[in-house]
């Protein structure tokens, strides 16, 4: 049995990782840093699956909250600030 579940928070965190990640010069942009700070970001956040796609246009919709786009620029931000503090290589 196949099931397709998508988790809506994951599709946001990546988007706004690699706007987010423009201002920031000083951080390592490599694709570990950049997995650890999504998985910090996701971590943080509300999970929010869907398993179809009217379901993803609602998770959308719900994503033009300002408090919800808020919350999901703060985990960014603390995984950034996370990583460029520990990061994983040298």
């Amino acid at each position: 049995m196949s099931i397709k579940v998508n988790n809506f928070m994951e599709i946001c965190v990546l988007e706004f990782l690699e706007d987010i990640l423009e201002h920031h010069p000083d951080v390592c942009k490599c694709k570990n840093c950049r997995e650890d700070i999504a998985a910090y970001a996701l971590n943080q956040l509300q999970p929010k699956y869907t398993t179809t796609d009217l379901g993803h246009l609602y998770s959308k919709a719900a994503t033009l909250d300002s408090q919800r786009r808020t919350d999901i620029f703060r985990a960014i931000a603390q995984g950034i600030q996370c990583v460029k503090d520990k990061p994983r290589h040298p």
